[in-house]
């Protein structure tokens, strides 16, 4: 797979990942950025702030402050009514999409 080919995998779908670790929980950056780079959906932490302003702009996401033991405040993001829908929209259309993609593209048996 050539670099230009994940890199628009990826980018067609990191933000529904975000939403889908939020639906867990609601979370800091660091946390966010350490789920995302463990699984190879994101380079660094720098990429990630503004998909998450993307998030917050579209309504899908709000971000709360909470005091932290280990260093300054730390903002929290968390799905929004119009987030759980954004997901739940994204969760009914990804099962067929990927099958199709796997059917279409997947090896061929003889």
């Amino acid at each position: 797979m050539t670099a230009d080919v994940g890199a628009q995998m990826r980018k067609g779908v990191v933000e529904y990942c975000v939403l889908g670790l939020l639906a867990r929980e609601p979370m800091y950056g660091w946390q966010l950025a350490d789920a995302l780079t463990e699984s190879g959906l994101i380079a660094s932490i720098g990429t990630l702030y503004p998909l998450l302003g993307r998030l917050r702009d579209n309504g899908w996401v709000t971000t709360f402050d909470q005091p932290s033991d280990s260093g300054p405040v730390r903002r929290y993001y968390r799905l929004t009514d119009a987030g759980v829908a954004q997901l739940a929209l994204f969760r009914t259309q990804w099962q067929p999409f990927a099958l199709t993609v796997s059917r279409l593209v997947g090896e061929e048996t003889r």
